[in-house]
């Protein structure tokens, strides 16, 4: 792997940017994340369950979620083109973290939905904000260590909290005083600002350890047949994950109808939400692995079992509901290591934070009218036409893959 000796303007020497020093650095920010994923993960296993009991419907539900989302991955282009321009890494990440740690823990002091969904949106703003300069810097570090195996173990850390955190709730609501009454939800949420602390503490620790995080790369020319400065083979995978988010059944709305058909105990679901993140760690570095061994062929795993979650979690009970939970962890972890890997491996460092923003923009929008469109079914006709919307968008989803894997051969000649 590469290693850089970087010399400041100054000629003093600066650190050596290298593959220990690249695992050092992954560590840290998964650990940033481990308790970022305890504090909003803890609050996302909840949010069905908690505005269910403050009088929502599924469908403001539904829309509340894909809104969130959409605002959320909307703003990521203007935070990503805006990191490009700066490169003010450490600035956009420590707002984001700060408004995004901060929200969920607020639902506690509301007694209205409406206003608690606000906080919902406050939550996915600020992960909008530091998410693109975060998987900027996680992808300069990530040359170092192979990109699968760099994202996957951080998506692996992160999802150890994402397992912690429901899991502690679920501790916390069926041993506490209150269990699932609006007091034990409340007391769950206040609890969530111990984690966040313990993330901005970690946050300052790495800025000061690494103030230049993209100097583990060393910046190369990648080959572009362009499109608004992208190459084909970027907007076929972006147009493939954007069908396949218009598919995705959320956990809240997933929570809404476990705990109305009594198809899973309510008490237990974040307990089935924290197993699905388990799952995901898992998924996430092994398949990290598999991606830098066999590149773009591994996402056909993403693509084929994303098919199956919406029938297993909504027309299931108890142990077809778990195997549901399984491949939903599965799809996740996938989601969320090699895709973000692959973008990092075919877009030139100078515009990576664009790309990622564009990326989850893209994403964002049709998860949006993909949750608004499946709240909608379940509220007036129930599960069946629910699961039928989302198997045809993932198969969509998988024909475009399809195209963008053939793309991929004519990327890799180009590159040679």
């Amino acid at each position: 792997m590469n290693s850089t000796n970087q010399n400041g303007s100054n000629g003093v020497k600066e650190k050596i940017y290298n593959r220990s020093t690249a695992m050092f650095f992954l560590i840290l920010t998964g650990i940033i994340s481990l308790f970022g994923d305890m504090n909003y993960e803890g609050g996302r296993s909840v949010v069905g369950q908690y505005l269910n009991i403050l009088g929502t419907s599924a469908f403001a539900l539904g829309l509340a979620a894909g809104l969130g989302e959409f605002i959320g991955y909307a703003f990521r282009l203007i935070s990503g083109t805006l990191v490009d321009r700066t490169k003010k890494y450490w600035l956009f990440i420590f707002i984001g973290f700060i408004i995004q740690l901060c929200s969920l823990p607020s639902m506690a002091f509301v007694s209205g939905w409406k206003l608690a969904v606000a906080f919902l949106f406050f939550e996915r703003l600020g992960k909008a904000i530091k998410k693109p300069a975060y998987d900027a810097l996680i992808s300069f570090a990530a040359k170092q260590t192979g990109s699968g195996f760099g994202f996957g173990l951080h998506e692996a850390m992160d999802q150890i909290g994402a397992f912690l955190g429901p899991a502690l709730f679920s501790l916390l609501l069926m041993l506490g005083p209150n269990k699932t009454d609006l007091a034990g939800y409340r007391t769950g949420l206040l609890l969530l600002f111990v984690p966040a602390g313990l993330a901005v503490i970690t946050i300052i620790i790495t800025r000061f350890v690494f103030p230049h995080p993209q100097r583990f790369e060393i910046p190369s020319k990648t080959p572009e047949v362009s499109f608004a400065g992208f190459s084909r083979l970027y907007w076929l995978i972006t147009i493939a994950a954007a069908l396949l988010a218009m598919g995705i059944t959320d956990f809240p709305l997933v929570g809404l109808h476990l705990s109305k058909s009594g198809n899973f105990p309510e008490s237990a679901l974040p307990l089935l939400y924290a197993g699905a993140m388990a799952i995901d760690a898992f998924a996430a570095i092994f398949i990290g692995l598999l991606y830098d061994r066999l590149g773009l062929k591994t996402l056909w795993v993403l693509f084929f079992v994303e098919i199956f979650t919406a029938p297993l979690l909504f027309l299931t009970k108890f142990l077809g509901v778990i195997i549901g939970a399984v491949v939903w962890g599965i799809s996740v972890g996938t989601q969320e290591s090699i895709l973000k890997a692959f973008i990092g491996d075919i877009v030139p460092q100078e515009k990576r934070g664009r790309a990622f923003g564009l990326f989850h923009t893209l994403f964002g929008a049709s998860w949006f009218i993909g949750s608004a469109i499946i709240g909608a079914l379940y509220d007036k006709w129930g599960s069946i036409p629910l699961v039928v919307f989302s198997v045809l968008v993932q198969v969509a989803a998988f024909i475009v893959f399809g195209a963008a894997a053939k793309e991929h051969t004519n990327f890799k000649n180009l590159d040679q």
